[in-house]
């Protein structure tokens, strides 16, 4: 579980929540026509801009805002060095044996196993992990589209409900709660946006980065360990791969040994 999105969203709502609680109530912020307009209205928008599959894939990959997590790129290393020194020491086939943690990384090492020729094996993994970009891309660009949405469609039923109420003014008793429910779509639509669309998009984007930059790591060992490099000439090329302070200490400790 990812803490820092789930404490954020729930953070940013629990503020909102608070303030309307300890003002005049929760009832005079409920208006359903309101919801209507800015969540149905928006995610029926979205659609239209979009696929069938490609929105419905996007509420799937959400799901990778709270509960995704890589490997260490440390102990990704270390697992690394490991299997280069078994390949090295006893063949690639003896790599059959070991159990991997990343679902990419297995295929990669099968690869080898099964000896296909390097630009096979780099071909392959660079296509998965395009296809893995591509997903995540669409999801985070399906929910940019609801936040730039959300926000239109809570002015249009602004629109609407000034309309109406403009309509209906010789009774000046009910100008005020009108207006009220007028207003109400703009911050549905406000608030759709900036606590949760924006968020998981940029989180999703986030993602994307994240992963692509260990395949990257795993495409260079994998290729690395086919080739019979020394083990400890990969720990120093994925060394670069580590944060800037553990990439220097790596280094030192290379060469101190």
């Amino acid at each position: 579980m990812d803490l820092a999105t789930l404490i954020g969203l729930i953070g940013a709502i629990g503020i909102i929540a608070s303030s309307i609680l300890l003002g005049s109530g929760a009832q005079v912020f409920f208006n359903v026509p309101s919801l209507l307009i800015v969540i149905g209205g928006s995610l029926f928008v979205v659609l239209a801009k979009f696929n069938v599959g490609q929105f419905i894939g996007a509420i799937k990959v959400a799901g990778r805002a709270f509960r995704f997590k890589l490997p260490d790129v440390e102990d990704s290393i270390t697992e690394l060095v490991e299997l280069a020194t078994v390949a090295r020491k006893q063949g690639l086939l003896a790599l059959e044996d070991k159990e991997i943690t990343s679902e990419f990384l297995k295929k990669g090492i099968q690869l080898l196993i099964d000896g296909h020729p390097q630009e096979t094996v780099k071909a392959i993994l660079d296509k998965e992990r395009l296809l893995t970009l591509d997903r995540n891309r669409w999801g985070a660009k399906v929910f940019t589209a609801l936040g730039d949405v959300g926000p239109a469609m809570g002015m249009i039923g602004t629109l609407i409900g000034l309309v109406q109420m403009l309509s209906n003014m010789e009774d000046p008793k009910s100008i005020g709660p009108a207006m009220a429910v007028a207003l109400l779509t703009t911050l549905y639509g406000a608030m759709l946006a900036t606590m949760i669309c924006i968020p998981i998009a940029d989180k999703l984007a986030l993602r994307m980065t994240e992963e692509a930059r260990m395949q990257e790591l795993w495409i260079d060992a994998v290729l690395a360990i086919q080739e019979g490099t020394n083990p400890r000439v990969i720990e120093q090329l994925l060394s670069s791969y580590l944060p800037s302070g553990k990439a220097a200490k790596a280094a030192a400790g290379a060469e101190d040994a």
